[in-house]
Formats: structure tokens, sequence, C-alpha cells
């Protein structure tokens, strides 16, 4: 991708500094000429760490912003005036939507509306030939979708039956951004995607939990059989994505973005214990062994697939990463970056099991 390929904007990236949103604040600032207004409100799982390439650059600036701050939200825009929105900002860990989903329903129900709100009045007063332009771009999951059975994938015409707090707290975004879109004609995009993996991802997801507790001698845990399918996304291949549709996607479509790489859990565990002894050994450890499998998560989808079809067909776009080719650069990764991993398992997550909230008296307290 040319720097000089595409007009140069400014947007605003809600959620910049986590796993997906960093990956994309580093594309768009390393190979694009974005002007880029990073928005995040460091949660846990927000880490500027991850920023430590682009936050020189005189093309970027963050801003640590809830966007469920409606003054703050709208005096960013009035303050950058940006040509668009990418929003990623969201609490994202099923897990933790279980045990808590307040938190959930604030940041991607009440979050999305206020930032969905901002961007009309912002838009409203644009120019004609920016207003033309502008874009509202709402980053999502293929979790609304609910769950496969053996056959079959999700496309962008699927049923939305979401199954846990953090999907449907997700499908809800997803509406109201339609919902603007029909009722107001804000130009907005939905992506929904498939797993994401790759560098710099918080470790309570499968695959970075699987890779340090092995490291660390840790059990791995697999909940249920392990039978569960994901499709799994390269992060750098879903940024690719966002960028791209982004500056050349349809107003009030809908794309969905997967890597086509279906796996079972218990499979890609063994695929890291495979590479770690190889990348790893550890004479004192069978890494394998350490396998453990745990009672299933409360309402744990079967099986996600993504059609990428129309991604494809309309704009171009496919994944560069094969899971073999991904799994084995996220290995890499992590062994090569203990510093960034440590300072994480310093902090608020030292690998325990989420998700277990079975009763009303289980749940934390939230109000």
């Amino acid at each position: 991708m040319s720097k000089s390929s595409f007009e140069s904007k400014t947007i605003l990236v809600s959620g910049g500094a986590g796993f997906i949103g960093s990956a994309l604040v580093r594309l768009m600032i390393g190979e694009c000429s974005h002007n880029v207004v990073n928005v995040d409100k460091l949660t846990y799982a927000g880490n500027l760490d991850s920023l430590a390439t682009v936050q020189m650059s005189p093309r970027y600036r963050f801003e640590q912003v809830d966007i469920c701050d409606h003054d703050k939200i709208v005096e960013l825009f009035r303050r950058y005036q940006p040509d668009g929105v990418i929003h990623l900002a969201a609490e994202s860990h099923v897990d933790r939507s279980i045990d808590g989903p307040g938190a959930f329903l604030q940041t991607n129900v009440t979050g999305t509306f206020t930032l969905l709100e901002a961007a009309r009045a912002h838009w409203a007063q644009l120019p004609a030939e920016r207003r033309d332009q502008f874009r509202f771009h709402h980053v999502s999951t293929d979790e609304v979708y609910g769950s496969l059975g053996s056959e079959g994938s999700f496309s962008e015409t699927s049923p939305y039956r979401p199954n846990s707090p953090y999907s449907a707290s997700k499908a809800a975004s997803d509406h109201l951004v339609r919902a603007w879109y029909h009722t107001y004609g804000l130009p907005v995009l939905v992506t929904n995607c498939s797993n994401n993996y790759g560098p710099y991802h918080f470790p309570e997801k499968l695959i970075p939990l699987t890779i340090l507790n092995a490291l660390e001698g840790k059990p791995l845990p697999v909940y249920g059989d392990g039978h569960q399918v994901r499709d799994w996304l390269f992060v750098d291949d879903h940024a690719r994505a966002l960028e791209l549709i982004f500056r050349s996607g349809e107003p009030g479509e809908v794309y969905n973005i997967g890597g086509n790489a279906e796996q079972r859990n218990i499979d890609v565990v063994g695929m890291i214990c495979d590479l770690l002894s190889e990348l790893s050994p550890n004479p004192a450890r069978r890494y394998h062994d350490l396998i453990t499998f745990v009672t299933d998560r409360p309402g744990h989808d079967r099986r996600y697939a993504i059609d990428t079809t129309k991604i494809m067909q309309a704009l171009g776009w496919t994944p560069t990463e094969t899971f073999n080719s991904g799994l084995r650069k996220t290995v890499n990764w992590y062994l090569n970056n203990e510093s960034w991993w440590r300072r994480v398992r310093d902090g608020s997550y030292q690998g325990q099991r989420l998700g277990l909230a079975t009763s009303p008296a289980q749940l934390k307290e939230e109000y």
C-alpha cells in the first residue's frame, strides 16, 4: 500500500489502544497517510505499549476519553474535525460478560449511541463535499449471529441470534448503527469479523493464554470437549480489511471479514504446544501434558464460520496469512517480546478463569 495511493484523512479511532485497534493504528500511521486520533479509556485491555512504534509520529494523537462521556466526545469532534470514525472501543471478552454484563451494556450500547450522536451532529454541519465523504465505520463480531451447526457459514444476511451478554450488546450496537443510517442518513459501514489472533493480544483469550501458560508451566484450560470450532483471522489482515472498507466500502453496507481458517479449539491448543516444542523446547516439561479439560462456559457457541465472498468480490480483499503461518508468527512474537507480556501479567489479569458465574449470588456487584 503506497502512502500516496489515496487521499489523507483525519480519522477518529475509538479503542485504538486495544488489540485490533492498535493494529489498525500501526497500519494507518506506518503504511498510510492518515492522521489518527486515538480515543481510548485505557481499561485493563488498553495498552499504550502496543503503540510505541507510532507514538512519536506527528500524524498521531492520543486522547484518554471514555466514549460514554458525551461532552468530552463532542469536544474531540469540535477540536479535530475528523473525516470519519472507526469505532472499535468495546468490552469484548465473553467470559467477563458472564461475570459482569453491566459494563458491556454501558460501553458497547451506550458508548456506541454517544459516538453516533456526536458523529451525526459533526457530520450535519460539514460542507457538502466533506459530508459526502464522511464515514462512521462500526467494527463488530460474528458472534452476533449465534452458533452454527457442522456445515454452512455466516453471511451478511444471516439472522441475529446472540447467545451471550457480550454478543447481545454487540448486536444491539449493530442495530443502532443501522438505524442511524436509515433514520438520519449518517453514512455508516458495519463489519463483522471472526476470531482475531496475533501479536499484542491481551492474554485472557485462547491463543495468548495458551502460549503464556505453557511457557510458565501452568495448565492449558480447554472448555468442554474442545471441539468448538472458530474461524481465525490474523489481526494484521483484519486491519488491512478495515482500512480498505473505510476507504472504499459502500455506505449502509455490511461486510463480513474472516480468515478462512476454521479450527477446533483443542487442535489450536495442540498446534501451539507443537510450535513451542520446536521453538522453545523445555527438557523438564512436555507442553501437551499441560492440557486440562475444564467445565464448559455457560451458553458456549459450538461453531462460527464466515463467508467472505462479499468483501473478496466487492473490494478485492483476501487474507495474506494462513492459520499455520499466522500462528507461527504469533508464537514467535510472544517468545521475543517477554517484556510486553510480563508487564501485562503483572497487572490486573493473571490468567485466572473467568465466566463461571451461574447464579445471581455469584455475580459481581454492578450497581
